[in-house]
């Protein structure tokens, strides 16, 4: 956890991203870490525990990370939630809570709220259409023998 907050602290000095930093671990020795980059790199999906699960995929050379453990200087906002449940590591450890994110002007809670929201009424509009062409396409990844199920 330590490293994590350094690499937040460190995020802060060099000016590359907001005050966040994530490391993951897999038998106690570090494979991946990651400090926010959404400006630096203008990427809005550039958070510290993203960087830092691309990372460790790239060091194992698998596109998840179970047997491992994600240590986030905060607590992950719900998009860096979704990613860590996809990478399925075995535990995630955060230092602050999403309330001092707040505190720090990091305000997630509006997208936990939007999540419990019918699509068509959240404040960005969704709509769904072409569903049956989409399903075809699930159909097909169904029946493929090139699938690689995750």
């Amino acid at each position: 956890m330590a490293e994590a907050i350094r690499l937040a602290e460190e995020n802060i000095v060099t000016g590359h991203g907001g005050p966040f930093g994530a490391v993951v671990v897999k038998d106690g020795k570090i494979i991946g870490r990651g400090s926010n980059l959404v400006t630096l790199n203008n990427d809005p999906t550039a958070h510290a525990e993203i960087v830092a699960i691309r990372n460790a995929c790239a060091t194992i050379g698998t596109f998840q990370i179970d047997g491992c453990e994600i240590y986030c200087s905060c607590e992950p906002c719900p998009m860096c939630l979704g990613a860590i449940y996809w990478a399925r590591p075995d535990r995630i450890f955060y230092a602050a809570g999403r309330s001092d994110a707040a505190n720090a002007g990091f305000d997630d809670d509006f997208i936990y709220d939007e999540i419990k929201v019918e699509p068509a009424k959240r404040r960005i509009p969704a709509e769904q259409f072409l569903r049956t062409e989409a399903l075809k396409v699930f159909n097909n990844w169904s029946a493929s023998d090139r699938k690689i199920p995750y």
